[in-house]
C-alpha cells in the first residue's frame, strides 16, 4: 500500500509515522507513506494556499490551483484507489470504513484547513470524504494519521499476531471483552476462573458473551446495524 498525504503542516505528520507499529510497517516494506507539503504548489511568493470566501464570512478557505497542481502531479505516477478528503461534514470513519481501504493499493488523502477547501475540488476529485467524529479540528492532519493508523495496522504482516486485528473492538459490530495479566490476584480481585482453565472453547465463550454483554452495555447501537 501507498499512503500519499497532502497537507499544509507536514510538520505534524512526521512524528506519527516515525515510531512503533506506523514505522515497522514501513521499515517493513508493507506501507509507504508520502507527506506532501500543499504549499511546494503554490506560484506566489508568500506561498498562499487561501483566500476569503465569496459572499463574505468569517475564516479563509484552500484555494483550488494549488490542490488541483498537486493532485495532477501525483496522479502523473499512479492511478488513486481512493481520494479521501478529512472534514467534518463527512461520513463518519468506523472499522468497516477501516477494513475496506485497508485493501487498497492506493490513497490520496487531503487535509482540510480553515473554513475547508473549495467545494469545486471536492466535487471534482474526491472520492471519499471522512470525519473523525463531531468535533471539530484545527486541521485534517490529526484525522489522517487515525484514518491512516487505523488503516495500516489491518495490513497483513503488520502485527505480529496476525489474528489480533481481528479481535479488536468494532469488528463483528463488538467491542472487545475484558482482558487481563499477570498477577491472578490483584489488590483483591481475581481473573475470571475460565481464563485459567485452558479449556480454550471454554474461554472463546466467555470472551463471546462478555464482548456481546459490554456492547449492550456500553453500545447497543452498534448491534442495531
Amino acid at each position: 500500500m501507498r499512503i500519499d498525504i497532502v497537507t499544509v503542516l507536514p510538520e505534524l505528520l512526521e512524528s506519527p509515522f516515525a515510531a512503533s507499529i506506523l514505522k515497522r510497517a514501513q521499515d517493513k516494506g508493507l506501507v509507504e507513506v508520502h507527506l506532501h507539503n500543499l504549499r511546494d504548489w503554490t506560484t506566489d511568493n508568500y506561498k498562499s494556499v487561501d483566500d476569503y470566501q465569496y459572499g463574505g464570512g468569517a475564516g479563509m478557505v484552500m484555494t483550488p490551483e494549488p490542490i488541483q497542481r498537486c493532485f495532477e502531479d501525483l496522479m502523473k505516477d499512479r492511478e488513486y484507489d481512493e481520494i479521501i478528503y478529512l472534514t467534518p461534514d463527512g461520513k463518519t470513519f468506523n472499522q468497516k470504513i477501516a477494513n475496506q481501504l485497508s485493501l487498497k493499493g492506493n490513497i490520496l488523502m487531503l487535509c482540510g484547513h480553515y473554513k475547508g477547501v473549495d467545494q469545486r475540488i471536492r466535487d471534482k476529485y474526491i472520492s471519499l470524504e471522512i470525519s473523525v467524529g463531531d468535533f471539530v479540528l484545527s486541521g485534517g492532519e490529526l484525522a489522517a494519521a487515525i484514518v491512516a493508523d487505523a488503516v495500516i495496522r489491518l495490513i497483513p504482516g503488520v502485527l505480529n499476531d496476525e489474528t489480533s486485528a481481528l479481535e479488536d473492538s468494532f469488528q463483528d459490530n463488538l467491542l472487545a471483552p475484558p482482558v487481563y495479566t499477570r498477577p491472578a490476584v490483584w489488590e483483591g480481585m481475581e481473573v475470571p476462573e475460565v481464563l485459567l482453565s485452558g479449556d480454550f472453547k471454554k474461554i472463546d465463550e466467555w470472551r463471546e458473551n462478555q464482548a456481546l454483554k459490554r456492547t449492550k452495555e456500553r453500545r447497543p447501537d452498534l448491534l442495531e446495524d
